[in-house]
């Protein structure tokens, strides 16, 4: 709800996802009336007022989604004023064109020691193809003998593509053991055997995380000529 350049944060993630083409509909799932309010009567937007009680995004996201086996659901976080519309429709052409994932999601380098060692910067390890093998907030892998290396390390982005049918499955599981210890909802695909592909990409986009960041975030805006 922070203004942003006179809008409401939300409004500027609506927006992206809106200029997506892959999209049929866009949706804001929220348990918040004041959420709901500042969407009220915006073109092309959707809002679907859910429970207050999901352990998740994910979770939220199933509910308000409710979705068919055949569908894919992009989830979006609501902090991203800057998602790139090209990456959701990345996510979603990969679910099209490759039935061996249940999921896909995003990466991007890690640039920065200070990156690496952050616990709020979730890395991600991939298999030969692409695949997630593992999320965690620690350095991972972790170099046993000498410093680091930064171009073995992936930033995770917090956004992700289901199949309808195993958004359905995975929300009927509680959150596991790894999903509570690293409080990373993904890591429950993971502990129930889903295939998640990792989509590669050097933009990293800018969260809003505290009020430091707005000002960050309405440069980068104008800059691009959104606002």
């Amino acid at each position: 709800m922070h203004p942003v350049c006179g809008k409401p944060l939300v409004q500027w993630v609506a927006e992206a996802a809106r200029r997506a083409k892959s999209l049929d509909e866009v949706v804001v799932a929220t348990d918040d009336e004041r959420i709901a309010n500042a969407l009220a009567g915006m073109k092309g937007v959707r809002v679907a007022m859910t429970r207050n009680d999901h352990p998740s995004g994910t979770d939220r996201v199933a509910e308000a989604a409710a979705p068919q086996d055949n569908d894919i659901i992009i989830n979006i976080q609501g902090d991203e004023p800057l998602i790139d519309p090209a990456l959701i429709d990345a996510l979603a052409e990969c679910l099209k064109n490759d039935p061996w994932y249940e999921m896909a999601t995003v990466a991007a380098p890690i640039d920065s020691p200070r990156d690496l060692e952050a616990r709020s910067v979730v890395k991600v390890v991939c298999d030969c193809n692409g695949a997630a093998l593992y999320f965690s907030r620690l350095p991972i892998p972790c170099k046993r003998d000498g410093e680091p290396e930064l171009g073995m390390y992936l930033r995770h982005l917090g956004i992700y593509a289901y199949r309808g049918v195993f958004l359905k499955r995975l929300v009927e599981e509680p959150p596991c053991a790894l999903e509570l210890a690293e409080s990373l909802e993904q890591l429950r695909a993971l502990w129930l055997g889903a295939k998640i592909a990792v989509i590669q990409t050097a933009h990293t986009g800018v969260g809003v995380d505290t009020p430091e960041d707005v000002p960050v975030v309405e440069a980068l805006l104008r800059k691009g000529g959104l606002a």
